[in-house]
């Protein structure tokens, strides 16, 4: 089946996916900061099929801003028009500001 949606990563979110693996090299446990991105990649990929799938970040109650969570991390998006955006990837107890 052909993603319906195109995905991107906002340099934020990459930023965020770098310390992630920085974060479990640190802990000299690198194999698990790899399987948590690889994990948080698929729920990305799912995204192009599934754009609505994810809830409304209750912070901001936006419909189009929305969350899909991945233990401990809280994968955040933008849906517009035909693209999904990934713009944050942080730990499930953050909660998110407006800049």
């Amino acid at each position: 089946m052909t993603p319906a949606y195109a995905v991107s990563f906002a340099e934020s979110a990459v930023a965020d996916l770098q310390e992630i693996r920085a974060w479990y090299a640190n802990l000299e446990v690198p194999e698990v900061g790899e399987r948590l991105l690889r994990e948080i990649l698929d729920h990305v990929e799912t995204l192009a099929m599934f754009p609505m799938s994810g809830r409304v970040v209750p912070e901001f109650g936006i419909a189009h801003l929305r969350e899909v969570i991945h233990p401990p991390f809280r994968i955040v998006y933008r849906v517009d028009g035909v693209r999904v955006r990934i713009v944050r990837v942080w730990r499930s107890e953050r909660v998110l500001k407006q800049p």
